[in-house]
């Protein structure tokens, strides 16, 4: 079991290292290739996972209620727990709610349970993500537009991509091919652009990221069991739902802090401190579902 968790999780933690490790002695602007990995990597991974042929979306509505159960229950626990520790709810609330299902989960779906689990993993990735860029956005810029949400390139490419697999429209399969193999960048920049990112943030709000990072993730694992037990869910689906309630604060939460300017020197340190917590409670969700 020791060796299974190290072959699944080293590949993670190793890139985020490597990018750690590079930006300490390089310095790298990251701006223009997470701009482009939102725009065009991600979104062509979202879009080759819903259209290919295996993809059926009536078979992953159970697991996408579910995803959305714990990520608003999160949220929603979060907001007494702010009041009591004199925190402002709109600070803690989005990392305890918004969680990273992209630049580990994703990686993490693939390389515990092989290529397959990928279109379950976009589906909690896309439920996540949606959720982020409204409700997250409106919880903190009450002018912000939900109607424009389609313009959102990663949700953009999962409306094109539910339409293909639904209507069955056929795909010339050189462009099938070229579409995936920009889509298969995304991870891996995902998790270089992670380790560049931890070198920006600081430990000086470590008492309220501390206590986040550990309860965040013990809460999404219960809750997430109560929901499986809840919607019926068995097998791959239960243990990709528990290891989705597990997973640490996106980095999103950072970017989003930052452009509202609602605390971000104290939601970096959250993210950064849920993050290298993450070393201990994945293991704990891959042992308790593998």
């Amino acid at each position: 079991m020791t060796l299974r968790l190290a072959a699944i999780l080293f590949p993670i933690f190793g890139i985020v290292a490597a990018g750690y490790f590079y930006a300490r002695h390089h310095k790298p602007e990251m701006a223009v290739a997470n701009r482009l990995n939102m725009d065009v990597f991600v979104p062509a991974l979202v879009f080759a996972a819903m259209a290919g042929k295996s993809f059926d979306l009536t078979a992953y509505a159970p697991l996408a209620l579910g995803g959305f159960i714990v990520l608003a229950t999160c949220g929603l626990l979060a907001w007494p727990i702010a009041r009591l520790i004199g925190s402002q709810p709109k600070t803690l609330a989005p990392p305890m709610m918004f969680n990273n299902s992209g630049n580990i989960g994703l990686p993490l779906a693939v390389l515990a349970w092989g290529e397959e689990a990928l279109p379950a993993a976009v589906i909690l990735f896309m439920v996540e993500n949606t959720l982020h860029f409204s409700f997250g956005a409106r919880l903190l810029d009450p002018n912000t537009r939900l109607l424009t949400l389609w313009r959102v390139p990663v949700v953009f490419a999962a409306i094109a991509g539910l339409t293909v697999a639904v209507l069955k429209i056929p795909i010339w399969s050189p462009l099938v091919i070229a579409i995936k193999m920009l889509g298969d960048v995304s991870v891996p920049l995902l998790l270089f652009s992670l380790g560049v990112r931890m070198t920006d943030v600081s430990f000086r709000e470590w008492k309220v990221a501390t206590g986040s990072a550990i309860l965040r993730p013990l809460a999404g694992m219960l809750i997430a069991a109560g929901v499986i037990q809840l919607l019926g869910l068995h097998g791959r689906e239960a243990a990709m739902l528990l290891v989705f309630g597990a997973l640490p604060p996106a980095v999103l939460n950072f970017l989003f802090a930052e452009r509202y300017k609602q605390e971000p020197q104290r939601v970096a340190s959250i993210v950064l401190i849920g993050n290298l917590a993450a070393l201990v409670f994945l293991p704990l969700a891959l042992v308790l579902v593998l």
